[in-house]
């Protein structure tokens, strides 16, 4: 396979930074076109009185938090040798916006990390999983290790 539209999903963990390489390496060998893609994705503090349909506080301020995490982006392409390529922020859910952006966008290559884990989150799903099923090309998940 010839890659030439690479989509890299990055989250601000420790372990985006062995995905963020490995996009960095593939899109070199391929000479294709690399996209870096943030999600944002506001979860609100909820406590056992909570409703989870609670909006956020009145406080809190969409387009701050954007910023914040386009800045955040920038910092993270520029130690990663990626700052000459395309990045995106979004607002939203990562296992959506990813395929949503492939489908859009036209990518034939879905770089993200895979942490492989167990128990609740296996029990409800994880992104890699929803994107390897549901994505129009092919999805490389880098298996990330867990720190112990």
């Amino acid at each position: 396979m010839n890659y030439k539209n690479i989509l890299v999903a990055l989250d601000f963990s420790p372990a985006a930074e062995p995905v963020g390489k490995h996009a960095k390496a593939m899109a070199e060998q391929y000479h294709a076109n690399l996209t870096i893609l943030h999600v944002f994705e506001y979860i609100p503090p909820i406590t056992l009185a909570d409703d989870p349909f609670t909006p956020p506080p009145a406080d809190f301020d969409e387009s701050v938090a954007l910023d914040h995490a386009k800045a955040q982006l920038r910092r993270m392409a520029e130690k990663l040798g990626l700052e000459k390529f395309e990045r995106h922020v979004v607002a939203g859910t990562a296992k959506h916006d990813v395929v949503h952006l492939a489908k859009v966008h036209r990518f034939d290559l879905i770089i993200l990390g895979s942490h492989g884990r167990h128990g609740i989150s296996r029990l409800l799903g994880s992104t890699a999983a929803y994107v390897l099923h549901n994505a129009p090309c092919d999805v490389l998940a880098v298996r990330i290790k867990n720190e112990k």
